[in-house]
């Protein structure tokens, strides 16, 4: 493919030619793809069309594709919202560092700066603000519905499912009932389209901390309090969750602090997988809430949003800073999980992870020290100082210290996703806006796959078929049906029986 290894191809201007040369071994014939951002399109791929080859089901003829499991390395989408190098350990939002935005912004400024593409000016966050505190209130209908919830009910499928009830409260939002166009005609500068785009945002960034405050108290018994007017949005939440009646009740600054620069390290980390479910959903031009359902749903599983509350249970279960040897060489016999280390995309220590330790020790002056932090800080120095992990590249991530805070802060550890789920909605909500946005319209999101399974086959009718050979997963399971051994001394004519056994 292309020139030998080392020759580079410079054009007469002195600049190198930005493109690839693939030669199609199966056909002879060469093709030219242009790179652009470090990136070629995967549809040129296409134009690598073969013969028909042993398997009609390989679709030779209509161009070659390209396979990526797992998305390992397949852009979607250009964005201007998040840029991260997991090499250099660089987290930016729309060009600032992480850093610099958790020492001196809000997560409310923050937001703004996702959404919009630049910090505000006072003007500007004072109506961005009001708005977003304005819709933090709920329909009582809707709090009734959330009520219906079990007490035991994990807080994430609450979240999710109130997400999901919130468009059933926005009929005016529905591109299904107002046309597909609603949002996509923003694109081209429609105000009436940017404003519909902007009050679904500031409904849904209003009421996630309602809803999720909701979700906390369903457990407890409690009933749910009406956002207090003149709080900053991560007082408000926790105002939301804690207050019971006292008189001018307002929570700890140094809490509400730490809250809010986790809830800034959260917002967004580029097309992560609930991200990427966002999009795929929004894509169909489902209205904002029931995208916003779909990165909640993601979120919610253990490989995405559940890690910090693995480390917790791993350093209860380490016990004490002096089983942390004998852990660390089960983790290198495999006999035990590193948890809290280690990233998709970082390849060394997570920036974010800095930050957290520092706001872990401000949360600790006030509440007191979590009593695994002591374990904590002897996993984290003796992994960092071990080749084994060293030369694996993992390092420590954002969800190693920002469980000890939840668990000191009082959380449970089922409340964890939520947690993280409250200030992820604007970075979903980001990217949702700048695909609507997107020059030349929305595609629907329609992955390819390659089929290899049976070629062509004949029905046989079930009287003439033999028994499959089976192999786990190849035929349904049985599942033990549970019944009083007074249901089954009853008698019933029933077409579909119970089982013969309890």
């Amino acid at each position: 493919m292309g020139r030998p290894a080392g020759q580079k191809n410079i054009l007469e201007n002195g600049q190198r030619e930005e493109s690839l040369t693939v030669i199609d071994n199966r056909t002879g014939q060469t093709f030219k793809i242009p790179v652009k951002d470090n990136s070629i399109n995967a549809t040129a791929f296409k134009q690598m069309k073969a013969a028909p080859g042993s398997r009609e089901e390989d679709e030779t003829e209509g161009g070659l594709r390209v396979y990526d499991p797992s998305f390992q390395n397949t852009a979607v989408i250009s964005s201007r919202i998040t840029y991260i190098n997991g090499e250099a350990g660089i987290l930016r939002y729309r060009g600032y560092p992480i850093e610099q935005l958790a020492e001196k912004s809000s997560f409310l400024e923050v937001s703004y700066l996702l959404l919009y593409g630049n910090l505000p000016s006072a003007t500007q966050f004072k109506i961005f603000e009001t708005e977003v505190m304005h819709h933090t209130f709920t329909h009582s209908d809707l709090d009734k519905l959330v009520s219906a919830f079990r007490y035991d009910a994990h807080p994430m499928s609450i979240l999710t499912a109130s997400f999901a009830a919130l468009g059933a409260f926005a009929p005016e939002a529905n591109p299904s009932l107002q046309g597909q166009t609603l949002y996509t005609k923003a694109g081209s500068g429609d105000k009436d389209a940017l404003a519909a785009m902007d009050k679904q945002i500031y409904r849904l960034l209003g009421k996630s901390i309602t809803l999720a405050a909701m979700a906390y108290r369903i457990r407890q018994g409690r009933h749910f309090n009406v956002p207090k007017p003149g709080l900053t949005y991560t007082e408000t939440f926790l105002y939301l969750l804690d207050h019971l009646g006292e008189e001018d009740y307002k929570p700890h600054p140094v809490v509400a602090k730490a809250l809010d620069v986790l809830f800034i390290l959260h917002a967004d980390h580029e097309m992560n997988c609930s991200a990427a479910s966002v999009l795929q959903v929004g894509s169909s031009l489902v209205d904002p809430y029931s995208a916003v359902s779909a990165g909640c749903a993601a979120l919610y599983g253990p490989l995405h949003g559940g890690a910090n509350e693995a480390v917790i249970r791993m350093l209860a279960k380490i016990g004490s800073p002096d089983n942390v040897p004998d852990f660390i060489e089960k983790v290198k016999t495999k006999e035990a999980v590193l948890s809290g280390f280690g990233h998709r995309v970082y390849r060394t220590s997570d920036p974010r992870s800095f930050i957290i330790r520092k706001t872990a020790e401000e949360v600790f002056e006030v509440i007191g020290r979590n009593p695994l932090l002591e374990t904590a800080l002897k996993l984290h120095d003796i992994a960092l100082q071990d080749d084994y992990f060293v030369s694996r590249k993992l390092f420590p991530n954002v969800d190693f210290f920002s469980g000890l805070i939840y668990q000191s802060l009082g959380f449970p550890m089922d409340y964890y996703p939520v947690l993280f789920a409250v200030p992820r909605v604007v970075g979903w909500l980001a990217h949702w806006r700048q695909m609507m946005m997107q020059k030349g319209g929305v595609k629907i999101l329609r992955p390819r796959q390659l089929y290899v399974g049976e070629g062509k086959r004949d029905y046989v009718e079930i009287d003439a078929r033999d028994a499959a050979s089976t192999s786990a997963g190849s035929e349904p399971t049985e599942v033990p049906h549970i019944f009083s051994k007074r249901a089954f001394l009853a008698d019933y004519k029933d077409k579909n029986p119970r089982p013969s056994k309890l």
